[in-house]
């Protein structure tokens, strides 16, 4: 799976450097091309002169040769590798990497870096755990980065604990499977909505929910870096999409939602309705912002939006699959399984109100998905990212997107 992969290979200032020449070895006895960009700390552990002869080519350093004052561009860097991996990675790289702190070359190429980005730490066991390490990984995890977890064994200090960076056979390994699943969508189309519907009651007010967005955009960002060809129906949000094949398309209401889901589905190959579509909207949108009148009560006179999930549940074809969500606040099991045979929908996915750190708006999600065929699957509260890869992670175990 790394035959002809461009890979940026970052080096910082840790005992663990002299891994990274394992690591180059590895990396093109599998067919890759590699890269380093090294940290002028990286220099006092492991010399240019060992990479460069692994790797073939000039190893990275500066800003600018200081014989003849060419410059190494990073932006190039960044166009070029397919994917960058930072080996070893100490709490200061990740510490700048976190807060955008570009006074290196290897953080200013991460910075410009447009291929997935995968981190293994490598540091004291009590500098891994303290709380603004971790905090700095949360960090990166959120911005999309792939932390390779230090494993527990002898440390530099001579003490013991996790900190220890993975070994360099694992970390190629783990490149592997990413690359392997990175593929495994290639030529299908998905269609997935996010966020919430405003149902406007006059030009200032609407009804609508509290839904960030958040979940839907995970699940755009996790097909597109399968290789799908994704198509997001998002209604309004602050989010922004990342990945080039994420073709967004704008809507408000419901009925706009609907009428583009429809228009969208017949070339898809899977839908996954993740939007928290309004169930109703006002029977009328005043023209003029409605006044208060002091001492009266306002009523407004709800009518129900169109059902999207039935309408492609019911419209599917034999090879074409639907996935729906469901967000529950009791009988969750019973609510969402009646969910899903009324829709005709062959996954569902079901969080509830209920559980600490599921729901609108927050970073976490904890689902329970059912399928068509009576299985039950429960996860642990996770990132919304990682939730989004069990999703597809369980959609192709069981066969249905692939």
């Amino acid at each position: 799976m790394l035959t002809g992969k461009k890979i940026v290979l970052g080096i910082t200032g840790s005992i663990a450097a002299y891994k990274a020449a394992y690591l180059c070895r590895a990396l093109i006895k599998k067919g890759a091309e590699v890269q380093v960009v090294i940290t002028p700390a990286g220099k006092e552990f492991i010399t240019p002169v060992t990479l460069s002869a692994l790797t073939q080519k000039p190893v990275v350093s500066e800003f600018f040769t200081a014989n003849d004052g060419s410059w190494h561009s990073h932006v190039d860097l960044g166009l070029w590798a397919d994917l960058m991996l930072i080996v070893p990675a100490t709490a200061s790289t990740i510490g700048k990497m976190a807060n955008g702190i570009a006074d290196n070359m290897l953080v200013t190429t991460y910075l410009s870096m447009k291929a997935p980005v995968f981190v293994a730490p490598a540091m004291d066991l009590d500098m891994y755990a303290h709380p603004s390490t971790q905090q700095n990984l949360e960090k990166l995890k959120s911005f999309g980065n792939q932390i390779i977890e230090p494993t527990v064994g002898p440390l530099a200090s001579n003490l013991e604990g996790k900190g220890r960076m993975e070994e360099p056979d694992r970390i190629v390994e783990v490149l592997e499977a990413f690359f392997e699943k990175k593929g495994e969508l290639i030529s299908k189309k998905i269609l997935i909505t996010a966020g919430p519907t405003y149902e406007k009651i006059d030009p200032v007010r609407y009804i609508s929910n509290y839904s960030s967005g958040k979940m839907g955009f995970a699940l755009a960002e996790e097909c597109a870096s399968r290789g799908a060809d994704v198509f997001l129906i998002s209604g309004p949000v602050q989010l922004q999409t990342v990945h080039p094949h994420i073709q967004r398309i704008n809507v408000e209401s419901a009925e706009e939602m609907y009428r583009a889901a429809l228009d969208y589905f017949p070339k898809m190959d899977l839908a996954i309705l993740c939007a928290a579509v309004a169930d109703y909207k006002p029977v009328h949108c005043a023209e003029r912002k409605i006044k208060r009148e002091a001492g009266e009560n306002l009523t407004l006179e709800l009518v129900p939006n169109p059902d999207i999930a039935a309408a492609l549940g019911n419209n599917k074809t034999d090879r074409q699959r639907v996935v729906g969500f469901a967000l529950e606040t009791d009988d969750e099991i019973a609510h969402a399984s009646e969910k899903l045979q009324k829709k005709k929908l062959d996954f569902i996915v079901l969080n509830s109100l209920r559980e600490p750190g599921a729901g609108f708006q927050g970073d976490t999600n904890k689902i329970t998905i059912i399928n068509s065929k009576g299985m039950i699957k429960n996860f642990p509260l996770k990132s919304k990212k990682a939730v989004a890869a069990d999703i597809m992670d369980t959609l192709r175990n069981e066969g249905y997107a692939y």
